[in-house]
């Protein structure tokens, strides 16, 4: 039931708009195409100083995000205050994909062409700055700071997305991806064998640090890397449980194909995929679900060509992903996990990229989890992982968000790992110490499976079809298998099935989330949501209707900014946001409303007894909310900008480290004059070459195994030893030690031969000892003297 106060702020909102201006409200805000939370200097926390001390001054990047609307696009900014603050919004027709540039990576060789214009916008509108060529097929660079277009790069064909770090700018089109240099925006490199997607990324790629990942279109043996994609063998009672869901489903397809084929529009005895194979031999047989990883650093210049004839260099990979195309892909922040999905959304694969020097043959790729969102079909728009890497939430085009925990090094997600603040080591000091990992491996061994629910079956991932022509490097693992320590070789990581822990809907208007959890608080662009976390979140109104069945979010992981809204006046202690084991989680629906969920792992209620390894669940409540979207009344907010800017001031800062980092002089920087002269000295003393050599002369000894103490755990075994002779060994079973009355006469323990040998030198008088007088006995210990002692070794 809504109390007083929340019927007439409902009421407010969804009626006296409409009666004052006579038209429903939907229509006075802009339609938003799409939305994205973006990675700049102004939130890069390696390369902008200010956030170098995060821990001791509560100093901590705000969240950037994009919104691209059907006339032009706005930038805001939402610093940890919780005062959203728009940095950029124009109005020039659509707008397809849009990039705020990071400074780039330079050294001595290697300087910035555009240092003077920085910060850049990249931006592929509908109409280019030539005006001549067809919609979308030009990226134009744009100088936030003097508000000169600086660069237009064109091409023939239309633009699917524009990815960025700090040492290239990537433009996707169809089929093809290139790669330019983000110093001087000269073409690097360029691949065309990307393999088709329906969509809503037309051409998905993952971009790290510096690897690049795309679809391939056919999978070359030579390249191949171990592992991969472990197929459905995954042997678990979730997965029997799910493989038997997904027959009935296959069940169900093919009941339709059948009644189709009656009524006749597919010709019969051919199912859809036949006569997909059919057309698709005539063109060149493409391959789905492949997945090639390049270096862009070590990558040549010019096509890049995964095939028989082409050496490995640059390929760091290239591995099955998935059985039907790829849809969605992204690299965690370190760029050592890969999160792929495929067309159906089924299943999401998260592998760990182990790589070699040599080639990418002899890379490993271990499949870590099988993230199972559902049996329905949804395509993924969108993967985000918290900065810690035990969380990632992906997001469909139904508007739903799954959070699922995992461990950046594999394994079940548990108490132990997910409900402390800080990541913890893959084993405890209890499992490093005790040895049971050996014991495992020898029960597994014997076995043949790691307790498969299905007898017969082995869940090495040898076992699936798309390992089965992996064995023929077992020569060269015999040859290195003297190294038990590599992780590259065989046996691969055991592979784990995760279902989300929550799954997130967003409303169609912020009016649901009001009634559903009270009043807001009218602040600074923001309003607080109070509700209790125990809440019971009412039936959500499905937005999946909303623009053709299709719902665009983006979400990403931040530190909590609704205390602000909840207590205006309180200033921010330094330990606030320490209180949560997980970032509050932000979700941007197409509706312009920006959301904080506070996420809140716990041990599973259900639960008989909470230990190390009892499973999770987890408790979700929207904390605060901000409008975001643009009316038509705003005005714009176009560069040039004053050097004052939130997006200027982060340019130059992150210039100016990167010149430093260089031993370069900043250029007319207002800093520290004695930090100058220490570089020019260093620059004199030593050659450069020198100074850039001397790290790859240094041994570096990341860890050493366990040392194990010796009382922690199972490592003794008592056995009872029967050798030849006549010598009588004492065991807890043996009759020697059992008492058979006062007037038995007691057997030796030794039976030596005493002729040969002198007793007296033996020092073991007396035979037997004096016993050991009681407290509380009756008798003298005199009397006892003569009479056999024996201890009963089972009392």
């Amino acid at each position: 039931e809504q109390s007083y106060m929340e019927s007439v702020v409902t009421f407010l909102q969804d009626v006296v708009p409409q009666a004052y201006s006579g038209t429903p409200p939907a229509e006075e805000k802009e339609k938003i195409i799409w939305v994205r939370f973006e990675n700049a200097d102004l939130n890069d926390t390696s390369r902008n100083m200010e956030f170098h001390e995060i821990h001791s001054t509560g100093n901590e990047p705000p969240l950037l995000l994009m919104i691209g609307y059907s006339d032009g696009m706005q930038v805001w900014s939402i610093p940890i205050s919780g005062e959203a603050q728009e940095l950029f919004s124009v109005r020039h027709g659509p707008v397809r994909a849009a990039r705020i540039l990071p400074a780039p990576q330079i050294s001595a060789q290697k300087c910035d062409n555009f240092s003077e214009k920085r910060p850049l916008l990249g931006v592929c509108k509908s109409i280019g700055s030539s005006g001549t060529s067809p919609p979308y097929c030009c990226v134009d660079l744009y100088s936030l700071r003097t508000g000169e277009m600086v660069k237009s790069i064109q091409f023939k064909t239309p633009i699917y997305d524009l990815h960025c770090n700090k040492r290239i700018l990537v433009v996707v089109l169809q089929e093809k991806i290139a790669a330019f240099d983000s110093c001087t925006f000269t073409k690097k490199f360029f691949v065309t064998s990307c393999y088709p997607c329906p969509g809503p990324n037309m051409n998905p790629i993952a971009l790290g640090s510096r690897w690049l990942a795309y679809a391939e279109n056919k999978l070359i043996r030579c390249h191949q890397s171990r592992g991969g994609a472990c197929g459905d063998n995954i042997q678990s009672y979730t997965a029997t449980v799910i493989s038997a869901a997904k027959t009935i489903k296959t069940g169900l397809t093919m009941v339709g194909k059948v009644v189709t084929q009656l009524t006749g529009t597919l010709p019969s005895g051919a199912t859809e995929e036949e006569v997909l194979a059919h057309s698709n031999i005539r063109r060149s047989p493409l391959v789905p679900g492949i997945i090639t990883i390049i270096d862009t650093e070590t990558v040549a210049e010019g096509q890049v060509l995964v095939s028989e004839d082409s050496d490995s260099d640059g390929i760091v990979a290239h591995f099955p992903a998935h059985e039907k195309p790829i849809c969605c892909m992204a690299f965690n922040p370190s760029g050592m996990l890969l999160v792929t999905t495929d067309t159906l959304g089924h299943d999401f694969h998260v592998f760990q990229i182990l790589t070699h020097p040599w080639s990418s043959s002899q890379s490993a790729v271990h499949h870590l989890y099988t993230l199972h969102r559902g049996e329905t079909e949804a395509k993924v728009q969108d993967i985000s992982f918290s900065h810690d890497c035990r969380w990632v939430v992906v997001s469909t085009l139904r508007g739903t968000s799954h959070v699922f925990p995992i461990n950046p090094y594999g394994g079940q997600p548990c108490v132990r790992t997910h409900m402390s603040p800080r990541v913890v080591n893959r084993m405890s000091r209890f499992q490093k110490s005790a040895g049971l990992e050996e014991i495992e491996q020898e029960l597994t061994s014997k076995q043949g499976g790691r307790c498969s629910p299905v007898p017969g079956l082995s869940s090495s991932p040898s076992g699936s079809p798309l390992h089965g022509k992996l064995n023929s490097q077992d020569t060269y693992n015999n040859f290195t298998n003297n190294n038990p320590g590599n992780p590259r070789l065989l046996p691969l990581p055991s592979l784990t099935v995760v279902l989300p822990l929550a799954q997130i809907k967003q409303p169609m208007t912020l009016g649901t989330i009001t009634k559903r959890t009270g009043p807001y608080l009218f602040g600074a662009g923001c309003f607080s949501i109070k509700a209790p976390c125990k809440s019971k979140p009412a039936p959500q109104i499905s937005p999946s209707k909303s623009v053709g069945g299709e719902f665009c979010v983006a979400a990403v992981f931040g530190s909590s900014r609704s205390w602000f809204a909840n207590n205006p006046g309180l200033k921010r202690e330094k330990d606030q946001s320490k209180q949560f084991v997980v970032e509050s989680l932000y979700i941007i629906s197409c509706y312009g409303s920006l959301v904080e969920h506070v996420l809140e792992p716990r041990p599973l209620s259900t639960a008989p007894k909470i230990s190390d390894d009892t499973p999770l669940e987890m408790l979700t409540c929207p904390r605060a909310s901000w409008t975001l979207v643009r009316t038509p009344q705003w005005n714009e907010l176009q560069p040039p900008f004053n050097a004052n800017h939130p997006l200027l001031l982060a340019a130059d800062a992150v210039q100016y480290y990167q010149y430093l980092l260089a031993g370069l002089v900043p250029p007319g920087s207002p800093g520290p004059i004695t930090r100058h002269e220490s570089y020019d000295s260093l620059a004199s003393d030593h050659s450069g070459q020198e100074d850039e050599e001397w790290l790859s002369q240094v041994e570096i000894v990341t860890h050493t195994g366990p040392h194990r103490r010796l009382w922690m755990g199972p490592q003794f075994q008592f056995k009872t030893i029967h050798p030849s002779g006549q010598t009588t060994v004492i065991s807890s079973s043996s009759s020697v030690l059992q008492s058979h009355g006062p007037s038995d006469t007691p057997q030796p323990l030794l039976d030596f031969d005493t002729d040969d040998l002198d007793l007296n030198s033996l020092r073991i008088q007396p035979v037997r000892s004096e016993p050991v007088s009681m407290p509380g006995s009756s008798r003298p210990v005199s009397d006892r003297r003569g009479v056999s002692t024996v201890i009963d070794a089972t009392s």
